[in-house]
């Protein structure tokens, strides 16, 4: 498959009047079409940063980052979702954004709705939905440019456990079935194996790649590889590496 992303050897810089603080140093990595790579990395190690820089929003300080032109879609932490607007609304918000409000591209974010138990919601306001179903409510809104790559920025993490899992599995069969390239970042190691067809481990600040894995899982559901026996000795394989 070919390839839609690549950093080579990306330096990134902030100035501050504290002075200069280096988030990334020679980052090199990447990501082919419709490969599922989780990125995990320290705290406050330049995750984010890296999201950022893929889809173009910042500029790196050295190296180069080549996307070839493909669309990025970004999901947040929080779903993000607009009180005051209904489903519906809010599933048509990047159209309107970019002045794409066709029937066409209506009827197409109204069928991803229905394909993905939504339909029954759309006049319904954000705070009638459950956390899992908002999250999922924000995928779509994501989805509705059509863009090429998905960018996960912990797109779990303000969820409970429970909750969590279950999304999870939602995402993750939604991304698979719509055939799309994701880069998901994550603090949750077991987040990572269960998605991610490998997984890039980052330093801590400036990140850099320490080690790039290839998952080799035959389940394609999230919460099947949690029971597979191989599980948790990645698990510990990628603690030991993030704690080295």
């Amino acid at each position: 498959m070919k390839e839609v992303l690549r950093f080579d050897n990306v330096c990134m810089h902030y100035h501050t009047k504290q002075g200069e603080t280096v988030a990334v140093k020679d980052l090199s990595f990447s990501v082919k079409e419709k490969e599922f790579v989780g990125i995990i990395g320290p705290s406050g190690c330049g995750k984010t940063t890296l999201l950022s820089l893929a889809a173009g929003l910042l500029t790196p300080s050295k190296g180069k980052v080549e996307n070839g032109g493909v669309s990025f879609g970004y999901m947040l932490q929080k779903d993000e979702l607009f009180p005051w607007r209904t489903i519906e609304k809010n599933l048509f918000l990047p159209l309107e954004i970019k002045r794409k409000c066709t029937d066409e591209n209506k009827a197409r974010v109204l069928a991803l709705a229905e394909k993905y138990g939504l339909k029954q919601f759309l006049k319904s306001y954000p705070s009638a939905l459950s956390g899992g179903m908002r999250q999922r409510a924000a995928l779509i809104r994501t989805l509705a440019l059509d863009p090429n790559v998905l960018l996960l920025d912990e797109p779990f993490s303000a969820l409970d456990y429970q909750t969590r899992l279950s999304v999870c599995n939602d995402v993750y069969a939604i991304i698979r079935n719509e055939q799309k390239t994701a880069l998901l970042i994550t603090h949750d190691i077991s987040e990572a194996i269960s998605v991610a067809d490998r997984i890039i481990v980052l330093s801590k600040r400036p990140a850099t790649v320490t080690a790039t894995h290839a998952l080799d899982f035959t389940e394609n559901e999230p919460l099947k590889r949690r029971e597979n026996k191989a599980f948790s000795a990645w698990f510990e394989l990628l603690w030991r590496e993030l704690n080295a």
